[in-house]
């Protein structure tokens, strides 16, 4: 039976992973992007041609939140808006070379980030994280199915 607290330590603990990545990389690479402006980057560019409400609900944000991220990261020559054919009042979005380029630029960055934390780890450890990978992409499928249903 796993303790009380787990929980709360794993959370807090992918998340301070998490936050000191961000922190450690921001200054390297400028104009600074904010957390949901890079997600919703990612996200288009991992699915060219997704819709903006389509993109809401996969980032959990209000559509209009998404409109306002469009229009900034549209503004800095990241994302291009089309217009969908099938539906003229729709937008899908597309990903220009300067995002692809700097997500591309931003993960050789992280990889390298956190392969120099890992050479610090010893063999026990590492194995541990290695193996914890798919249990945590399964706890994400988990809590993304369950925020579907709701």
């Amino acid at each position: 039976m796993e303790p009380e607290n787990f929980p709360d330590e794993l959370i807090d603990a992918l998340i301070g992973v998490q936050r000191l990545v961000r922190r450690r990389l921001r200054p390297q690479i400028a104009p600074q992007l904010r957390g949901a402006e890079v997600e919703l980057l990612r996200l288009v560019v991992t699915r060219p041609g997704i819709g903006i409400s389509d993109a809401a609900k996969e980032l959990y944000l209000a559509g209009n939140s998404v409109s306002t991220l469009v229009n900034q990261l549209s503004g800095q020559g990241y994302l291009i808006r089309e217009t969908d054919p099938a539906d003229r009042r729709a937008a899908r979005l597309m990903p220009t070379p300067a995002a692809e380029a700097r997500l591309a630029e931003w993960r050789k960055r992280r990889a390298e980030l956190v392969r120099g934390g890992l050479s610090r780890l010893d063999d026990t450890d590492r194995e541990a994280l290695h193996t914890a990978i798919p249990a945590l992409r399964r706890l994400a499928d988990t809590l993304h199915e369950e925020a579907e249903q709701t």
